[in-house]
């Protein structure tokens, strides 16, 4: 088994530090605050297909560092709100919204979207995720949350890098699972949990390709700065992490692993 290694905590926790942001950079060409794999063409489409505009509010599952929530309200003018578990990222995204002067139309909470989300019916104009739904257990069970506090009409959108495409072994698994808890889906599995959560209009685009791309460009941009990660983060960990990305560009370049962008509605 390959060891646990740490991604978000070290990448929120330092996310105001040069290096971290000097790896964004290289990684995506503009920095949002991004540990995913979000292209910035990707980025700029979201806000557009999710009909956002000033008056409308959006619900972000799993924000993590919360920069990307606040570039959207910056953008699009709406409202957002952005759950995650993890307290430095939303200690980082509610000092991001102050210091922009967006902490009446951006906030950030704690939430386990597997334990149910915290908000009434009909409450948001739409939803996305990027990269998260692969972290949280009981999928079908969430996005009949999402489906609940969306307003009729409301959108939906999530990406997910985790759908088997062909064969993969044990030792890869454990290392493209090093960094936290994961589900690994069959094909159509998503869709199928979309219609049972009461969605239709689903639309599903292949994006296996961003991944392969960026996992490439951030294992580069980090060992470039070997010595300033490793003071960091310890030998041991900046290694996993190394690993892990090696692995997240070969299954998904040779897909093996495929990423899907997820796009469904609820009725009017």
């Amino acid at each position: 088994m390959s060891p646990q290694v740490d991604l978000y905590n070290n990448s929120y926790s330092n996310y105001e530090t040069d290096v971290y942001r000097q790896i964004r950079l290289a990684t995506y060409g503009e920095d949002l605050g991004q540990t995913s794999w979000v292209t910035n063409e990707e980025s700029s489409e979201i806000p557009q297909m999710l009909d956002l505009a000033p008056g409308s509010c959006a619900l972000e599952i799993g924000c993590g560092s919360g920069r990307y929530a606040v570039h959207i309200a910056e953008t699009a003018g709406c409202r957002v709100v952005g759950v995650d578990i993890n307290a430095d990222g939303l200690r980082n995204g509610n000092a991001l919204a102050h210091a922009r002067n967006l902490s009446d139309r951006v906030r950030f909470e704690h939430c386990d979207a597997s334990q149910g989300l915290p908000y009434p019916d009909a409450n948001f104009d739409a939803a996305f995720a990027n990269d998260v739904m692969c972290h949280v257990p009981g999928r079908l069970g969430v996005l009949h949350e999402l489906f609940r506090v969306l307003k009729p009409g409301g959108r939906l959108l999530f990406s997910d890098a985790l759908v088997i495409g062909g064969t993969i072994s044990h030792q890869e698994i454990a290392t493209r699972s090093s960094i936290g808890y994961y589900l690994f889906s069959p094909p159509e599995h998503n869709e199928d949990l979309l219609r049972k959560a009461g969605f239709h209009s689903v639309k599903t685009t292949d994006t296996t390709e961003n991944a392969a791309s960026i996992s490439r460009c951030w294992r580069e941009a980090r060992d470039e700065r070997r010595a300033a990660l490793t003071a960091i983060e310890g030998k041991a960990n900046f290694e996993g992490l190394q690993q892990f990305l090696s692995c997240v560009h070969m299954l998904t370049s040779e897909r093996r692993l495929l990423r899907f962008l997820y796009f469904a509605q609820k009725s009017a």
